[in-house]
């Protein structure tokens, strides 16, 4: 019986890391394949962040001058159909995202990337605050060349004058998968939410005192 179930567990712990190393093999293939670049509609254009709870950053772009829209979502990973619940789990290589549709004749790429870095904590590796786990870590997306240097560049100069190491991953942007209807809009919607009060807010008004010439009037 003993030698029954010391084969069991054997096979069990063989077909654990046969199946880690599969997925590991499918999260590599979506770091190093080649950006999909989205095209522009009516002269919009869409980037694509990482940053903790997805409440928290939709709220952030939102407030910018130039962004017409922020929408949550998972991006990242290698699943198809992610939803909340599975991306928790962190086996599908997502994380919470935001898609940004922006005029990029108002509002630049590279400023919106300095949105990203200066509206979180950049050294936290897994997280931001209290929310910790892959699928809460710090991604930002580029589309082509130009965009990554951009990306490289300011991590470069980040960590050259804070000598700090920055903690969000570069990803080649593959797809966007909308999040469930009611992740949109949270923190407009539900301001009296306990999360929103004691996390999303204060991170918001954070941002806003910190770069006020890039939010919109009346915001």
């Amino acid at each position: 019986m003993e030698k029954y179930i010391s084969t069991i567990f054997i096979l069990a712990i063989l077909f654990s890391c046969q199946n880690n190393a599969q997925v590991n093999k499918k999260q590599q293939e979506v770091i190093t394949a080649q950006p999909v670049q989205v095209e522009f509609v009516d002269g919009l254009a869409k980037a694509y962040f990482a940053s903790g709870c997805f409440w928290c950053v939709e709220a952030i772009y939102e407030s910018v001058n130039g962004v017409k829209e922020s929408i949550s979502g998972y991006s990242g990973g290698h699943s198809k159909n992610p939803t909340y619940e599975a991306s928790n789990t962190g086996r599908t290589g997502h994380a919470e995202a935001v898609e940004i549709i922006y005029n990029p004749e108002i509002v630049s790429f590279s400023t919106l990337v300095n949105v990203y870095f200066g509206s979180q904590n950049i050294t936290q590796v897994n997280g931001q605050g209290n929310d910790r786990g892959s699928q809460y870590r710090s991604i930002i997306f580029y589309q082509n060349e130009e965009q990554k240097q951009i990306i490289l560049n300011k991590i470069e100069t980040i960590e050259k004058e804070q000598n700090i190491n920055v903690a969000a991953e570069v990803y080649p942007f593959q797809k966007f998968w909308i999040a469930e209807e009611y992740h949109q809009n949270y923190e407009r919607l539900h301001p009296n939410h306990p999360y929103i009060k004691a996390v999303s807010i204060p991170r918001l008004n954070k941002f806003k005192t910190k770069f006020p010439e890039l939010i919109k009037l009346n915001h």
